[in-house]
């Protein structure tokens, strides 16, 4: 026996529609229940991706009803955007134009396909009557100084002309258009999320969250406690600034580690355009992964800049490197490199052939650089660290410490993985 769809399921959805069966009151007496579904983008029309998602919603919307909950299950659409701006142009439309006659073809196929959907709560992000409260909003961050323009490295598609998420590159390609992505360098604005992460690490008023997600916010936050410090530039122009949790290691900085991102690096590059070999490394490396870059196994790669800063602590040259394997996204975007205590630093010491110089000794005191096949990354007893020599490395961090923010050298402070958005 065949089933008559066309007959029997237009009937049944206009009584849902006449009798408002799914548009809960307000304050109903019942337990109330909300299903929200991602709102699609109207640059087209629903296929059977949208369909497999919202199925599953409105299966959970039917169960709670049949249950004897007051369900709400609204629907909007994400109109406001790229999509629906790169649809219009391909169809040589105005966007205001092809982005109702979407969002009308989309409420046709979701009727059509009986889902339990409250329209009358339908939103639509194009609208004024939707986006005057982002403005409201935006107005309000913008006053308290919660939100401010920089220029900063984005993810860029040239096809769709916008700025991507570092999720929506797939295999350094545009997830729409599938163009190659690269990096580009322009204003934006920001968002102060940075000014609560303590706020955010204050799990005092949080109740019933599982100890994985109260890890996973620490971790996504990635608060660490150490040290700036401030290494003039050899010719006195500048300093570099970095954060670091490990200023016992201080004595044993043998070079500067600046990604090709760095303000500095960048303006070098304008003042000297005839370095095309530093040009082409810092185009290559910008345009390619970020979470690539700073995988464990990255195969380390460098050129010196030809420029020297000096270490605040005993005046030594450093070599200032530009890497691969350093990003802007951390702490101010330059690394001290330490190559007999720290792994990734050793490794690209050794390749390159810049000094090494130890400044822990394990409690055995052992170690000898001619023999050393990798970082000593333990506590133990510093040497070669001026009046620090013979002191446990733990206490010196806080001795080194004090001794820099004394000096005028550095300060302590905290840093956090989570940036500004």
């Amino acid at each position: 026996m065949e089933y008559p769809f066309s007959k029997i399921e237009p009937k049944w959805q206009k009584i849902w529609r006449e009798k408002g069966i799914f548009h809960p009151e307000d304050f109903p007496s019942q337990p109330k229940y909300y299903v929200l579904s991602m709102f699609p983008y109207p640059s087209g029309i629903l296929h059977c991706g949208h369909v497999s998602n919202y199925a599953i919603s409105d299966a959970i919307a039917r169960l709670k009803m049949m249950d004897g909950y007051a369900v709400l299950q609204p629907m909007g659409f994400d109109s406001f955007g790229m999509p629906a701006e790169n649809y219009a142009i391909e169809h040589n439309s105005h966007p205001r134009i092809t982005t109702e006659e979407n969002i009308q073809a989309m409420h046709r196929q979701f009727d059509s396909l009986g889902f339990g959907l409250d329209w009358e709560r339908e939103i639509s992000t194009c609208r004024p009557d939707y986006y005057v409260w982002g403005q409201y909003l935006f107005k309000k961050l913008y006053e308290k100084g919660l939100v401010y323009r920089k220029k900063s490295w984005q993810n860029w598609c040239a096809n769709c002309q916008t700025i991507l998420a570092n999720e929506q590159v797939v295999n350094g390609t545009c997830w729409r258009c599938h163009n190659p992505v690269t990096q580009k360098e322009q204003e934006q604005w920001f968002f102060r999320i940075t000014a609560y992460a303590e706020e955010l690490l204050d799990f005092s008023k949080v109740i019933d969250w599982p100890e994985r997600v109260i890890t996973m916010q620490k971790n996504w936050i990635g608060k660490s406690e150490g040290t700036l410090i401030d290494f003039p530039l050899e010719d006195g122009t500048d300093s570099i600034q970095v954060f670091t949790t490990r200023p016992d290691t201080v004595y044993g900085v043998t070079f500067m580690a600046l990604p090709p991102e760095h303000p500095l690096v960048q303006k070098w590059l304008k003042e000297e355009p005839e370095n095309r070999a530093l040009k082409e490394f810092c185009e290559r490396v910008i345009n390619e992964d970020k979470i690539s870059r700073e995988a464990v196994d990255t195969i380390k790669e460098g050129m010196f800049s030809g420029r020297y800063c000096l270490n605040p602590l005993n005046g030594e040259k450093i070599q200032i490197w530009v890497t691969n394997y350093v990003v802007m996204d951390y702490g101010t975007g330059a690394v001290m490199a330490v190559p007999a205590h720290d792994e990734r630093d050793f490794e690209f010491a050794r390749k390159y052939g810049i000094p090494i110089k130890l400044v822990i000794q394990n409690p055995e005191r052992t170690l000898n650089l001619e023999t050393m096949e990798n970082a000593y990354i333990e506590p133990g007893i510093m040497v070669n660290s001026a009046p620090f020599d013979g002191m446990y490395s733990e206490e010196a961090k806080i001795a080194i410490s004090k001794f820099l923010e004394e000096k005028g050298y550095g300060k302590i402070t905290s840093a956090y993985r989570l940036r500004d958005w």
